[in-house]
């Protein structure tokens, strides 16, 4: 690692700007292109590039493999929740509009909790998968 100078402190100066960018692209996705899986991927690539720059145990420290499904669970299940919440008010399953008191509103709060559920899955899953893919190759 000693050798990796550089490319340490390249990836010590962007990957709070890739965690920064993946929270932009999370909620700034129901005003424009993105949402949560292009959020979910960008959070996720920020973790595998600081687990490669400084090696697997320190990316474990951070963010621990046994935390990861209970996290993808919960995001699973705030997308889910959305849809039940709007059920039990009287609409269809996902339908936004009855989720406020306005349906504009409810419009916006019911694509960003789905955005953030999805954001919430698919980073946590792709953290699975690389670790799963880093213990196979221990």
């Amino acid at each position: 690692m000693q050798r990796d100078f550089v490319l340490r402190i390249i990836a010590k100066l962007l990957i709070p700007y890739i965690l920064l960018f993946a929270l932009y692209v999370q909620f700034h996705g129901d005003f424009g292109p993105g949402g949560g899986f292009q959020a979910g991927v960008i959070f996720a690539a920020g973790i595998i590039l600081y687990a490669l720059v400084n090696g697997f145990e320190q990316a474990v420290r951070l963010v621990s493999p046994r935390i990861l499904p209970p996290i993808a669970a919960f995001g699973v299940l705030l997308y889910g929740g959305v849809g039940v919440v709007s059920m039990l008010r009287g609409g269809a399953f996902l339908d936004y509009n009855l989720l406020a008191h306005d349906p504009v509103h409810g419009q916006h709060y019911g694509i960003l909790l789905i955005e953030l559920g999805v954001g919430i899955t698919v980073a946590s899953i792709m953290l699975t998968i690389f670790y799963a893919f880093m213990e196979r190759n221990r």
